[in-house]
């Protein structure tokens, strides 16, 4: 009887193992296999990602990195459309492989992963040139007269409203961004990053950098992943040291004047 009991937990244990589910099959053998890196990409965040409508086609920093890392994989590169909104759960859903750069963060560390950094950012208020003389530092622009508007789904939607709680929280929907709302005369204030400011500044001469004691909210950057391919994980992150010690992030970031 004894041992039928354990003839019989055998088959149970047996079945259980050759029921259960086999592991999902890690991004990097989907690439090397299908020959494709799909990468998620907003093209709205200038000198990192842009998009050119006419041509349906993307320049900037993050694109010439994809490219080197598709180079290196072997494979061709296709960007996939996305927006601030849907970015974290574009990964989650397999919609993409990876993203472009995006800020870290505690709330997309929730459903993604992150590779390694290799950029980071700090974040400055603007206003346009009329309006520069009504501030000055960054309690200035907390306030129940003053607008500052932020797009839909950014890491600067959740600092703007934590910073300005008095403020007048205008939130716009990707494509729409705060910046233009600012020039448009719809909002006073947006922040961004250094990165996007300096490039925004040289664009639209009506723009003025708000003076503050300093920037707040030094971000790393990094590439957003599935959260529980780790052998996915694991290649990007060698990619990544592999390539600091070439010197090619300093390298494309000087390139894009960062």
């Amino acid at each position: 009887m004894r041992f039928l009991k354990s003839l019989g937990l055998a088959a149970a244990v047996a079945v259980s193992f050759l029921g259960a589910p086999a592991s999902a099959q890690s991004a990097l053998q989907d690439i090397l296999s299908g020959g494709v890196l799909k990468v998620g990409t907003t093209g709205d965040w200038n000198p990192m990602t842009v998009r050119d409508p006419a041509t349906n086609s993307y320049k900037g920093y993050d694109i010439d990195v994809m490219t080197e890392l598709a180079a290196d994989l072997g494979v061709e590169l296709e960007f996939v459309p996305t927006d601030w909104k849907t970015l974290v759960n574009g990964v989650v859903a397999g919609n993409y492989h990876m993203t472009g750069s995006a800020s870290i963060s505690p709330a997309r560390m929730k459903a993604a992963g992150f590779s390694d950094s290799y950029i980071a950012v700090e974040i400055f208020p603007f206003t346009t040139e009329d309006k520069i003389d009504r501030f000055s530092g960054w309690e200035s622009i907390n306030a129940g007269d003053v607008k500052v508007a932020t797009t839909l789904g950014t890491s600067f939607e959740g600092m703007v409203r934590e910073w300005f709680p008095d403020s007048e929280i205008t939130v716009v929907e990707a494509p729409a961004r705060g910046f233009q709302e600012v020039l448009s005369a719809r909002s006073d204030v947006f922040v961004t990053s250094n990165i996007e400011g300096a490039t925004l500044l040289e664009k639209f001469p009506n723009l003025r950098q708000i003076e503050t004691d300093g920037p707040r909210a030094p971000s790393p950057i990094a590439m957003l992943l599935p959260q529980d391919d780790q052998v996915w994980i694991n290649y990007v992150n060698s990619w990544i040291e592999l390539k600091k010690a070439q010197g090619f992030f300093e390298a494309t970031a000087a390139n894009w004047g960062l």
